[in-house]
């Protein structure tokens, strides 16, 4: 399993008029997430546009348990539970306030996409040599 954890400061611009994050922008927070997973395990998503492969969001699920508000300091915690087979990718999100309280959680399903046939591929070798060690049956 590969967790990471990153924080994000809720700023005027995220929130509605009663200063509650709007719903809309909790899938900013997984991609930025999942961004950052990405670059933790060292690799980066320039890196992998380069390699010609690009990665659609095919599904999106989102479960709003409790309000961020402005000014919080939320983490966004992003996993990947199993290692990913193939042409498809599953990252998990939950994202907790200060007090660590869990506010929503997420699961966002992406796909590696070659970028000239627009075709699903495999992942490439390198995302899957970096995420072995991170999993027992690498």
């Amino acid at each position: 399993m590969f967790i990471t954890e990153t924080q994000i400061r809720i700023h005027y611009a995220l929130t509605d008029q009663m200063g509650v994050v709007y719903y809309g922008h909790y899938a900013q927070f997984y991609e930025i997430g999942r961004t950052e997973a990405i670059r933790q395990i060292g690799y980066t998503y320039k890196e992998i546009e380069a390699l010609g492969i690009i990665m659609p969001v095919v599904e999106i699920h989102s479960r709003f348990l409790r309000p961020a508000k402005y000014d919080d300091l939320i983490t966004v915690k992003t996993t990947l539970r199993e290692m990913p087979t193939h042409f498809k990718i599953v990252f998990h999100a939950e994202i907790f306030n200060e007090q660590d309280e869990l506010l929503n959680t997420g699961e966002v399903s992406l796909f590696f996409v070659d970028a000239k046939t627009m075709k699903r591929c495999d992942m490439p070798e390198v995302l899957r040599e970096k995420l072995a060690g991170y999993f027992v049956n690498g």
